[in-house]
């Protein structure tokens, strides 16, 4: 048994943050359908790196659908999808605020055409405002949202951070709202529409940068790998030319690091002995740390600071990362047969005790499920759908 057996989900969404949350409700057990031009199938199926021709980048968020090749120019196609949205639970769809609309199928239409169907749209600002209509990527919510500002060296230009993190947020938040909004229609047996952005994803994560800024008027912007409420937590370089995160500002923390420095007196500096006085002189605290870390090995480090209870790690890279025991114990990482090729991805990463979610397919070839989905969705007969094949439309 699954959480979500028996969800039918229409996933019309392209590149990341529609696709991840389609996918996430497809790990969770719904009948995912993914609906996409037919032939080539959505423009991100062609980026490179590739894997039997098929993008990894599509990979990694397109497992657990099936894929229905469908001309939504073409009006046979456009009214089958509507008869597929009827038949539906779920719709998501990241198009460009109004395209939705001039296809006939904006929130009041479908809502008309399927009372209990929960939307999801999701977009770069929003279905309304000054700049809904605006193109957005990632690094664009990351830009204007000030997390860029508040990322990188601070001697040094802003910097993205290194994943589309505002893509894989905004996927969450969507479903998280998807899951809130089907449990609302188990009581009023009506859907409702969920409208989640970039932008307002992106600004959730600024922590107390927004009340700073409005109750004091300071601007938190870059810090490095600073913690930036205490010290020292920070990354600093060791011996052999590897660096590893400390995290040990606080009181009770701070005393265990100069115990694994072997440097306990330390504490009676009036400098160092609160959280606030080390904050206030966090370069000659950080300073003190590097030195130390300079002169070991990073792995040596961890082993002493871990033996004092220090929270710490070295920085892993991804060819470390893959090999983790942790990861593998938790099969954090699978690996998904596709054509002759097993293809790795992460795996599932909520754990549920009665429910599990499960990875069980990778991502479709583009069409591979257009009998079967029109079939047992709208009960077709072979005819009908080969007359829609011949019609161009399929």
């Amino acid at each position: 048994m699954t959480s979500l057996a028996g969800l039918r989900v229409l996933d019309l969404s392209r590149f990341i943050a529609g696709p991840y949350c389609a996918m996430m409700l497809g790990d969770m057990g719904a009948e995912v359908v993914k609906i996409e031009p037919p032939g080539e199938g959505e423009y991100a199926r062609q980026a490179l790196p590739a894997v039997e021709g098929q993008s990894l980048y599509t990979f990694i968020v397109n497992r657990n659908k099936k894929s229905l090749a469908l001309d939504l120019r073409h009006p046979e196609g456009l009214a089958t999808l509507r008869a597929l949205i009827a038949e539906a639970d779920v719709l998501v769809e990241n198009f460009r605020p109004g395209t939705m609309e001039k296809m006939g199928l904006g929130w009041e239409a479908v809502h008309a055409l399927n009372p209990r169907l929960v939307m999801a749209r999701i977009s770069g600002f929003g279905q309304d405002g000054p700049l809904a209509n605006k193109q957005c990527f990632d690094g664009v919510a990351q830009a204007m949202s000030g997390l860029m500002d508040m990322t990188g060296q601070p001697e040094g230009p802003p910097t993205m951070i290194g994943s589309f993190i505002c893509d894989y947020t905004t996927g969450m938040y969507a479903a998280l709202g998807i899951l809130a909004a089907l449990n609302a229609r188990h009581a009023t047996g009506r859907g409702q529409l969920v409208d989640v952005s970039l932008l307002e994803s992106a600004l959730s994560m600024l922590m107390t940068a927004i009340p700073q800024q409005l109750l004091f008027g300071t601007t938190m912007t870059r810090v490095g790998s600073r913690d930036r409420f205490v010290a020292p937590s920070n990354t600093f370089a060791t011996g052999d030319g590897r660096h590893v995160l400390l995290v040990g500002g606080d009181d009770n923390m701070f005393p265990r690091v100069l115990r694994a420095m072997e440097r306990p007196g330390l504490i009676d500096d009036p400098r160092f002995a609160t959280m606030a006085s080390r904050l206030a002189h966090r370069d000659a605290v950080e300073g003190l740390v590097a030195d130390w870390m300079a002169g070991l090995e990073a792995d040596e480090i961890v082993r002493r600071l871990e033996a004092q209870g220090v929270p710490c790690a070295k920085i892993a890279r991804i060819d470390e990362v893959v090999h983790n025991p942790q990861l593998a114990h938790r099969d954090a990482i699978v690996r998904l047969p596709f054509g002759g090729t097993e293809v790795p991805m992460q795996g599932v990463t909520i754990h549920l005790s009665d429910t599990p979610l499960a990875v069980r397919s990778a991502l479709p070839q583009v069409g591979a499920h257009n009998d079967e989905v029109l079939r047992q969705w709208l009960g077709w007969t072979p005819a009908q759908v080969d007359a829609l094949r011949q019609a161009e439309a399929l």
